[in-house]
Parts: structure tokens; sequence; C-alpha cells
């Protein structure tokens, strides 16, 4: 391919019957067009065509080449790292852009936008992602937490939820009921809340569960699980401990240090954060969004209810009124990202672009990115390209069949498409 950083390099061994000579400069043609304005990023690209899906495949982005803002910390279940929004956002939008993700989970796609000084739009179907995220978008000052986690009667809740000393200390749930209970009278769930209030809940809930002192638990699993109050119990038997006595207000005035150690946010355009399935969001104006960012649930690998029960104990969400759905077949859960792909068709502006992220699943033997070119048939989108992003530090760098003697996401796996 002409223009390409892999000139006189091998491509991938191509594992489909070989194409005519026609068809190939057909082809070659057609994708030196779509991947032009990607090259050149990252360290070598690899380029092929399987079937008809073209691959690109590079260290496009690592953890390494510029550290997130601290803002960004707050751990969440399978989620993706900034550096994926940062890198389509800054080559796709321009300042002011609308920038949409209908996943947003913690919020990394929308708070990205807004760093960048795009307009952040963000839907998820957990209320819990909402509490996550705009606190972030509107960061009090540091003085101004101390000052209000001071006004908090910390020491008034009694302590209920026994099944909850698991976990905590009987005077730690005692502060954390207290806390539960102050943001339930000044901040209710739906309803408008102070900024420094919001602020305060968003910490607490990422503080409840750990592996560390620094937050209000015993030892348990890291902050993006939650085990059950059973499984907590085999493991405090396990490491023969009992849940510490923790300082609920200074853990929550450090980890807001930490967060704010980069500076607030610059001005950007409104947010608009809404609640709502992925395929019904009409609060979302069409054509609104200039780039769509986002990455679904994945089949049934990730048990987002169970992860986060605690968390929205914390927030006053049912978890079982959630209409949150696990896809146990491939059909399932390509029928889901058919919708979600019509919605977006809705909401994109002409010309502008969605990537589409799929990860690994299944020890990399089920490619869910040809769920997704599949499921775009007939929807008024180009497909470009599946761009995969390999990671340097994996123990085995084989992007097409991961093995590092783990589980999980390896690398990311992302469609990108175009809207007529």
């Amino acid at each position: 391919m002409t223009d390409s950083l892999l000139d006189g390099l091998p491509l991938f061994e191509q594992a489909l019957p070989t194409p005519s000579l026609l068809e190939k400069e057909d082809a070659a043609a057609s994708f030196d067009e779509r991947v032009r304005g990607f090259r050149k990023f990252g360290k070598t690209t690899q380029e092929r065509l399987e079937g008809s899906i073209p691959y690109l495949v590079n260290e496009f982005w690592t953890s390494g080449q510029r550290q997130a803002h601290a803002l960004h910390e707050v751990s969440y279940r399978a989620c993706f790292k900034p550096q994926l929004p940062e890198f389509f956002i800054e080559r796709l939008t321009g300042r002011g852009d609308a920038v949409y993700d209908p996943f947003m989970g913690r919020g990394t796609t929308p708070l990205q936008a807004a760093l960048m000084g795009r307009r952040p739009l963000g839907n998820d179907i957990n209320p819990l992602s909402v509490l996550l995220t705009r606190p972030r978008l509107r960061p009090p000052k540091l003085s101004d937490i101390a000052q209000r986690l001071n006004e908090i009667p910390w020491d008034e809740a009694k302590t209920k939820d026994s099944e909850l000393l698991a976990f905590f200390s009987p005077r730690t749930l005692r502060q954390i009921r207290a806390l539960r209970e102050w943001l339930s009278a000044r901040a209710p769930l739906g309803g408008k809340a102070n900024p420094v209030d919001d602020w305060i809940r968003m910490v607490a809930i990422n503080r409840l569960t750990g592996h560390s002192r620094g937050f209000f638990s015993v030892y348990t699993l890291p902050p993006n699980q939650a085990v059950s109050a059973e499984a907590q119990r085999k493991i405090n038997e396990k490491r023969c401990q009992i849940p510490p006595d923790r300082d609920v207000k200074a853990l929550i005035l450090r980890k807001s240090a930490s967060l704010l150690s980069d500076g607030s946010i610059a001005p950007h355009p409104e947010a608009q954060l809404i609640t709502a399935p992925s395929h019904l969001t009409p609060a979302i104006p069409s054509g609104s969004a200039k780039l769509v960012v986002t990455s679904p649930p994945f089949l049934d690998v990730v048990e987002y209810a169970d992860d986060n029960w605690l968390r929205c104990w914390f927030a006053g969400i049912d978890i079982h009124a959630v209409a949150m759905a696990q896809h146990r077949t491939e059909a399932s859960w390509q029928k889901m990202v058919r919708g979600t792909l019509l919605e977006l068709a809705r909401i994109l502006c002409p010309g502008g672009h969605l990537a589409f992220e799929v990860g690994e699943v299944r020890n990399g033997k089920l490619f869910l990115e040809r769920l997704v070119w599949e499921a775009a048939e007939g929807l008024p989108f180009e497909p470009l390209f599946v761009m995969v992003n390999q990671q340097a530090f994996t123990k085995t760098a084989n992007c097409w069949g991961v093995s590092n003697n783990a589980k999980g996401t390896n690398s990311n796996r992302i469609v990108v498409l175009r809207r007529h």
C-alpha cells in the first residue's frame, strides 16, 4: 500500500483465499483511502483485509504515552483508558463539538471531552453513572469540600445493616450511614445537587471497598468489584482479619485532593447526562453529536449489577429495578448492538464518526467486532475499519489470540464507522 508505514514489511499472514490481482488493487485503493488519516500514529501500523473488514493494528496509545488527568482516577469495572477517547476526540472533532457515549459507565468519554473543550453528552441505564460523572465535570474547591465535611454529624447515625459489618467496623459503618442519610436529605437521587455535596457522594461511592488503607473497608477485592457479604466473611476468615476503624471524613478529603491534583477543568460547553436504555434516548437531540466513543457490555463476562450492589446501596439506587440486561448469546448481544446503532445514526450528524470498542472476550476466540460490522449493515453508516490497539506491556503480544495466562481484556478492538 502506498504511503504506509509498513512499506517493505510483511503484513499478517493471510488466512483467507487469495483474491484476484484486480480485486487486490480495488481493495487496496479503498483501504488506503479509509486509513490515510490514521496512519503515522504509534509505532508500526500493520494493515490487512480480513474478508470485507480492513484492520489496522498498532500501539496507537500507551499507558506511558501521557498520564491521564487525575480526575479520571475513579474505579469502575470494565472501563477503557482515557487515551482511547482522547485519540479520537483529538483527530475527529474540534472545540465546542459534542462527543457522546451511550454506555458511559464511570464517564471516561464525557470527562475527556470536557477536558478537551468539547461538549460532553452521556447516557447509561444505571443512575450510578450520572453520580460518578457529573461531579467531575464541575469539581469544587478542596477548601469547600473540607468545610462541608466538617458540617456532617458523623456519629449521630445508628449502626444498621448488620451484614455490612463484614466490610466495615461498627464505628466506620456508623459514619458511612451518617453520610448516606445526610446526602439523602440534601441531595436526593434524581434531584438537583449542590456541586460540593455531589462531589462528596461521588468520592464516598469510590472509597467504600478496596484492598488498601485508602478505603473504608477491610481488605477485599479491588474497588471496581464488590463481593457479597457472605463472600467477604470468607475472605476475612481466610486472612484472619477484622474490619478496622477508618476515618471516613479524612479518606474522602485525601481522595479529593488526589483527584484535584492536576487542577480543575477549563470552561467547556454545558454537559447533558441522562439515564435511559442505549437504544431509546430521545432527550439527546438528533444530529447533535460529532463523535461517539463507547464500549457496550461484553456479553456475559461482566456482572455489572453484582459488582456495583454496595455502591448502589449507598447511593439509594434499587439495583434490581435497573433493567441491566445480560446478553448470554451472540444473537442477543448483536440485536442490542443493532438497536443502539440505529439510535446513534439519529444522534450523529452527517460526517460524524463512531468508535465502537469491544475489547476481547473468551480468550480472544470470539471477535465481537465482526458482529458489530454485521449489525451496521443497512444503516446510514460507512464502515471504515477495525482498529486494534496492541499494548506493548502484554505478556504475549498477539492481538489475534491473546494468551497471557489471564482472562479479560488484553487489547482494544474498535470498530470505526462514519455517518453518511
